[in-house]
This record gives C-alpha cells, sequence and structure tokens, in this order.
C-alpha cells in the first residue's frame, strides 16, 4: 500500500486482561471511499478506531493513516485526519461559533478562516451563536462534524453519527455525508444502522467478536445473496401444487395470495409455462434477493444491532 491510502491496518489486537477486544483486525480504505465499518454493539468497532486514532496503543498490529503510524509518529500521523470517536465534546456554555474558534485556535492558522465555511455546510449558521448547551443531538452531531471539517481534512472518520437521531436528523445526517463524498473526501463510517451503510457506502467490513468476518465492496457482498423469487396470484394452492410439481423450484412459502421459492432461471421459466397451461391467473412474478441485514445476520450469528430500523421506516 502507497503512502496515499487513507487506511492500512494489519493485524490490530487489543486485549484488557482475558478479554480479547480485536482480535486481528485488516483494513484497508482507499481514497475516495465511504468506508461502513459495521458490527454488533460490543464487536470491537469502537476499540478498532481508537488505535487507528493512537487513542489507545495496540496489544498487536499496526495502523497507518497516508502511510504514517500513530504510535510511532504521534500527532504528526493525524495531518488530513480528522473525526470523531463516541460523539463529539464541546463547552455547553459557549456558543457554536465560540467552541470553534476554541478549536481552531489550537490549529492550523487557517481553521479560524473556514469557521462561517463549515457552519453553513452542517447549517448551524443561523444558531452559530446560540449556545451550545440548547442544541439537539443531532445540532451536536453536525456540529461535530464542522468541527472536524476545520482542518481540510482528507479522511473524515465518523462513530456512529446517525446514532440517537430523529427520523429527521438521521435523513439530514445522510445528506450531509453525501454532500462531503461528492465533494471527493474519503470517509470513514462506523455503524450499527444497516440501512444507512446501504445507502451511503461503497464498501464496508463486517466485524464480528472482535474480528473480520467480511470486506470488500457492497455491491459484491449484496451480489452473493441467494436470489429467490415472489410470486402473486388469485389462486395460491394451485399455484403450490403447479410448483411442488415442477423440477428446480424449492424451499416454497406460502404466505397469503403469495408464493416465495428458490430457483434458477431455467425453472422459473419451464414455471411461467406451466403457470400458463394450468390457467393458473399470475398478478405478479419477481426476483428477490437479500438484503443487507439478512447477510448482516447471517455473518454475524443473528446478533442484531438494527435496532433503529423502525425510525427508518417512518422517513
Amino acid at each position: 500500500m502507497s503512502d496515499s491510502t487513507p487506511v492500512v491496518a494489519r493485524g490490530l489486537v487489543k486485549r484488557y486482561g482475558e478479554i480479547v477486544a480485536v482480535a486481528g483486525v485488516d483494513l484497508t480504505v482507499e481514497p475516495g471511499d465511504v468506508f461502513g465499518y459495521l458490527g454488533p454493539n460490543g464487536a470491537g468497532k469502537t476499540t478498532s478506531l481508537r488505535m487507528l486514532l493512537g487513542l489507545i496503543r495496540p496489544t498487536a498490529g499496526t495502523a497507518k493513516l497516508f502511510g504514517l503510524d500513530p504510535v510511532v509518529s504521534g500527532a504528526k500521523a493525524l495531518d488530513g485526519v480528522a473525526g470523531f470517536v463516541e460523539g463529539p465534546r464541546f463547552y455547553p456554555y459557549l456558543s457554536g461559533r465560540r467552541n470553534l474558534r476554541l478549536l481552531a485556535d489550537y490549529d492550523e492558522p487557517s481553521s479560524r478562516s473556514r469557521i462561517e465555511e463549515v457552519l453553513e455546510l452542517v447549517e448551524l449558521r443561523d444558531r452559530a451563536k446560540d449556545r451550545v448547551g440548547g442544541y439537539s443531538h443531532g445540532m451536536r452531531q453536525r456540529l461535530g462534524i464542522a468541527a472536524s471539517l476545520l482542518r481540510e481534512p482528507r479522511l473524515l472518520l465518523l462513530d456512529e453519527p446517525a446514532t440517537g437521531l430523529d427520523p429527521a436528523g438521521m435523513r439530514d445526517m445522510r445528506d450531509l455525508v453525501r454532500r462531503l463524498a461528492g465533494e471527493g473526501l474519503t470517509i470513514l463510517l462506523s455503524s450499527h444502522l444497516l440501512y444507512e451503510v446501504e445507502e451511503l457506502c461503497n464498501r464496508v467490513a463486517i466485524i464480528r467478536q472482535g474480528s473480520i468476518v467480511y470486506q470488500g465492496s457492497l455491491g459484491d457482498l449484496l451480489a452473493t445473496a441467494t436470489s429467490g423469487y415472489r410470486l402473486r396470484t388469485r389462486d395460491p394452492e394451485r399455484a403450490r401444487a403447479v410448483c411442488l410439481s415442477q423440477r428446480g423450484i424449492e424451499s416454497i412459502v406460502a404466505d397469503g395470495d403469495e408464493l416465495r421459492f428458490s430457483a434458477d432461471e431455467d425453472a422459473v421459466a419451464a414455471l411461467s409455462i406451466a403457470l400458463g397451461q394450468a390457467r393458473v391467473p399470475i398478478t405478479q412474478l419477481v426476483t428477490e434477493a437479500a438484503s443487507l441485514e439478512e447477510l448482516f445476520l447471517g455473518m454475524t450469528g443473528g446478533e442484531s444491532s438494527d435496532h433503529d430500523r423502525v425510525a427508518a421506516v417512518a422517513l
């Protein structure tokens, strides 16, 4: 990997006594990725991110940001890197603008000149004079992103940025991430919200009990799903009888006026002919593929962490 690769982690391990929080994680985030880091709560996502940023030392392994290891190079390794882990923190008795000014004073001289620009980008300029203590959770999350953008990062690391937001806040956060990605920023997004990752990310890694169980293109992952079919008919009993009589039609499940089954294309073509010959009225015959949620549950042994799906349905 070249020094231009935003994230390269190899064999990352973190132990706390007898507890192994991270067990040999390998990660590669390429320039321009919106990279989703998925896993149930407690799987090791946040611990991995803290090691990537040099906030804690790994028990074993290495992590490099644009070719530099935070353990070896210290703060120099964070040049071009920004974001937050486990939520941003601010002085609640100061305004949003004043908090950003304090952060800018600790950073590059040019950072202060970007304050109004980043406030506008995260749509907080109208509330920038208000104390952060009066901000909603979503506003504090957006202020955290504004603070991260002050230094014009090449890599933005976000740990669960939409957790705890209401449906409108989740939508706004997704829109903001899309805009940033559209400007060419590389984003590492840790999340347990599967629909969020499915909408935003081009590559993903799934961690289970401290180990990576999948890493690669989101499209390739979804393509591994076994395709199935859904048949809707006005005569489900006769349709089921025809399905049972056809070779290659498997795993038939009846649900009201629908039948679900798995088959290859040749078997489906033969079934369509057989249903027509039997004069079974078909109102719909469509393909189905497993969702990211189903794939995730399969890879993590059924450890669901998509707690906020009900909220997402309301969007």
